[in-house]
């Protein structure tokens, strides 16, 4: 049975060992074409958006990407700068969540829950 698809995401300052608090996320459609921004999102106090990148209402299958603008979050002062992570949504899926752990020298992500 083929289930909506959303997709949602966090961050997790690892350095601090804390939610990432204002942390701008943007979502970027990835056509032929080229990239297209779909949205821009802050990180709330809990490291989360307050709403989905993609609800199941506005939700389009294809390649995506979403960039992590950590440097910012940082000050500035560690070796990452915008973080872009590619992942690929198909539809009846259910509900992407692609969380970022990082530093300010690395970072990792998986497909969460």
């Amino acid at each position: 049975m083929a289930r909506p698809s959303a997709l949602t995401t966090h961050i997790l300052d690892t350095a601090a060992g804390a939610p990432a608090q204002g942390v701008k996320v943007e979502l970027w459609r990835i056509d032929p074409a080229g990239a297209v921004k779909v949205t821009e999102r802050r990180t709330n106090a809990d490291g989360r958006t307050d709403t989905p990148l993609l609800t199941p209402d506005d939700f389009l299958p294809g390649r995506y990407e979403l960039r992590f603008h950590i440097g910012a979050y940082f000050g500035g002062g560690g070796f990452l700068d915008v973080v872009p992570i590619a992942v690929r949504l198909e539809a009846g899926q259910g509900h992407y969540h692609v969380p970022l752990l990082c530093s300010p020298w690395s970072y990792a992500t998986y497909r969460g829950s």
